[in-house]
């Protein structure tokens, strides 16, 4: 069944503590601690450490900087909905919207911008970046799903053969310049998963036997293959698919003593080794937070 994986260590307390709740402890030192509101994506840029906050209803990034400390960069107005963020060394985007429509916004490290979208762009549904002058984005646009590309000067339709009746889960950029996207087909209705890879110079696209999985959690494996969690058929175990080209292989992680449900929701490679984190359900308790390690040292 391919690679096992193995349990790392369990996190945190039954569940996910927004900031602002009692429990979070002051030596914490995160900027607006104290006030209501919640942490969203985390980014590691260079040594420093970039989150994006919900700080009482507003907007900001928190920097965690390579000697500790933090600080808080506000968003330079307002939103009403925070869809997505990235960060990379010299840049960081925020996407969402405000009561005039949809916002780009990007920080170059001491300025924010806004930015255009091109024309019969809907609604913005995710961003991600390689570099500072290369970002691409997903959205629903007038005729359909499509991606969008930052090139240093501006957003343009990437010009995507995506599959027809699709949706776009996520885009996985890697410094080689592959490119992968990951998400949806619908036929009469009943969603198949896809996988479109960018060499360089063309798009390929496979249907590997993954059912429906969600591909949001995807990465790159130590070893080149592509790896993400899925449905598990067992209650006390998590799923993961390893694809690699035109073969898929499935392995399980750690059995979890009395569990009833084990969701495994990001992916993260560090080293030789894969780390899964999620929840893990045991029978008579809420949801505990969970970490499985695949590969590495034990």
């Amino acid at each position: 069944m391919g690679d096992r994986v193995r349990a790392h260590r369990r996190l945190g307390a039954a569940d996910a503590v927004p900031l602002g709740r009692p429990g979070l402890e002051p030596g914490h030192h995160l900027p607006g601690a104290a006030e209501s509101g919640w942490l969203g994506k985390v980014q590691f840029v260079g040594k420093e450490v970039w989150i994006f906050h919900n700080r009482a209803g507003q907007g900001e990034i928190l920097r965690r900087s390579a000697g500790g400390g933090w600080s808080a960069v506000p968003l330079p107005q307002p939103l009403w909905i925070h869809q997505d963020f990235t960060a990379v060394p010299g840049a960081a985007w925020v996407i969402g919207e405000d009561d005039t429509g949809l916002k780009v916004l990007r920080y170059d490290g001491s300025n924010w911008t806004a930015q255009p979208t091109p024309d019969g762009v809907l609604f913005l549904l995710g961003i991600t970046a390689r570099t500072a002058e290369d970002a691409w984005a997903w959205a629903d646009t007038s005729t359909g799903t499509a991606v969008l590309r930052w090139d240093g000067t501006a957003w343009r339709d990437a010009k995507v053969p995506l599959p027809p009746n699709s949706n776009v889960h996520t885009i996985l950029l890697e410094p080689s310049g592959r490119a992968t996207i990951g998400g949806s087909q619908y036929t009469d209705g009943v969603p198949r998963t896809y996988l479109m890879t960018w060499d360089g110079h063309t798009w390929r696209t496979t249907y590997p036997p993954l059912n429906d999985t969600y591909t949001e959690a995807m990465v790159r494996g130590p070893g080149g293959a592509l790896w993400l969690p899925v449905r598990s058929d067992r209650a006390f175990q998590s799923k993961y698919a390893r694809v690699d080209g035109n073969r898929t292989t499935f392995s399980y992680g750690p059995r979890r003593t009395n569990a009833i449900d084990v969701k495994p929701r990001a992916l993260t490679r560090a080293g030789s080794s894969l780390l899964s984190f999620g929840t893990a359900e045991i029978y008579g308790s809420k949801p505990n937070v969970m970490s499985e390690r695949l590969g590495g040292r034990p």
